[in-house]
């Protein structure tokens, strides 16, 4: 057994005796009022079901109180370290560094404050986290104990401005969200939690004189089902926990292989490990499938298409592209404006777009050179994709809106940044 699965394996013993504790456990706070474990159950139920408790009103409360716990970066600093020194070996369930963990769960909180009052879109995010989730080993107690962390960090974080109705908004927002995600994580129980995959094919190429892009080609162990325009957590067992999410660069194939595209962001992290260290033979693990970036039967019958990509987003235009291939109607067309390329000797991936070219008459390609505004003015009656690095995303997004396109139209679902 090797080092991090004894660590993995303490920790999951550590979540059933919390388990327990939380069993024989019937109240919700000390007598002091501060948080202690809770009963049984009580964090799978979505506390705003009932209507006892307004999802409007807390979202409310913890916009007005936000500066109190801000910078939500101090926050989740303080909530980690009350996690870990009350159950240390929930350690081993995390990679060894926490940068992007730290930087996924301050997107979550801010995804979750903004849509409270929106419990449809919370529901659906909910449940696709606990589904992906389930490839961590996540058990509802673990969940349990992140609600008791967080409490202790918001506490730490407002100090004496600390407020029974501030923590209580906080605690019922974060029970909405855990009661989707183990819904989520009950309904996926019929598929794997994680799928081995081995590397077939592995190359290095360079868009530019930009940084270096691996190709990656996999093949699973077991059948994964995924959408043109989804996307896959990856982890080498060079980084063992340390999960990336990137997007596989196709349409499903018969033959079940899917291609990944990791730019290098930098050394020691994921997108190294990936890229630089990783070759044919190897076996990485994938999570399942995520993401709204997809060709519906509406984009198909109604809309022309317009895809917005730069860097790596050219690899979910790609996957859309291909789908669009194969089941476009007669009569639409689609245009590609890949951003930030002054010629296609600046692509690092060229070949894919000149298989698609040569294929398919009906696609319109621009280039547009750093720093000019990619031409998406035109007729509105498209449904557009926009990916690449958050900042081009940002611009496009606000110009394709400001220009007259209706903003449920307009389809943005990158993966969370990594610097890793």
């Amino acid at each position: 057994m090797s080092a991090s699965d004894y660590h993995t394996l303490l920790a999951r013993q550590e979540a059933m005796r919390l388990r327990q504790s939380l069993l024989s456990t019937s109240s919700s706070r000390t007598p002091g009022g501060r948080p202690g474990p809770r009963s049984a159950g009580a964090e799978m139920v979505d506390p705003y079901r009932d209507g006892r408790h307004d999802s409007v009103h807390d979202q409310r409360v913890i916009t007005r109180d936000l500066p109190l716990v801000l910078p939500l970066d101090r926050l989740i600093a303080h909530l980690y370290d009350a996690m870990f020194e009350r159950h240390p070996y929930l350690r081993a369930l995390f990679p060894d560094s926490m940068l992007f963990q730290r930087a996924h769960l301050e997107k979550a909180f801010c995804h979750l404050v903004e849509n409270l009052h929106r419990p449809e879109l919370i529901a659906e995010h909910g449940a696709a986290l606990g589904r992906e989730h389930r490839r961590l080993g996540i058990r509802p107690a673990h969940l349990a104990v992140f609600e008791e962390a967080l409490a202790e960090g918001l506490r730490r974080s407002a100090e004496a401005a600390w407020t029974r109705e501030l923590e209580d908004a906080w605690l019922r927002m974060l029970r909405c969200c855990v009661a989707a995600m183990v819904s989520g994580a009950e309904a996926a129980t019929g598929e794997p939690a994680y799928w081995n995959a081995e590397v077939i094919d592995h190359r290095i190429t360079r868009a530019g004189t930009g940084a270096a892009v691996g190709v990656l080609r996999v093949r699973p162990g077991e059948p994964y089902t995924y959408r043109a325009g989804q996307y896959a957590s990856l982890q080498s067992p060079l980084l063992p926990q340390a999960w990336r999410p990137y997007v596989v660069a196709g349409a499903p194939r018969p033959d079940g292989e899917l291609e990944f595209h990791v730019r290098v962001t930098g050394p020691g992290g994921v997108s190294e490990a990936l890229a630089a260290r990783t070759g044919v033979g190897d076996t990485l693990r994938l999570g399942p499938a995520r993401g709204a970036m997809t060709l519906d039967d509406a984009d198909l019958t109604a809309r022309d298409v317009l895809i917005v990509a730069s860097g790596t987003g050219w690899a979910t235009a790609k996957a859309l592209l291909r789908d669009l291939a194969d089941r476009r109607p007669r009569g639409r067309g689609a245009h590609l404006v890949l951003a930030d390329v002054r010629s296609r000797a600046d692509l690092y991936d060229p070949q894919g777009l000149e298989w698609l070219e040569a294929r398919c008459p009906w696609l319109r390609v621009s280039l547009t050179p750093p720093g000019t505004a990619p031409p998406i003015a035109g007729p509105m009656e498209r449904t557009a994709f926009v990916c690449g690095p958050p900042p081009m995303v940002d611009s496009a997004v606000r110009a394709l809106v400001e220009g007259g396109l209706p903003a449920h139209l307009v389809r943005r679902d990158p993966p969370s940044p990594s610097r890793t």
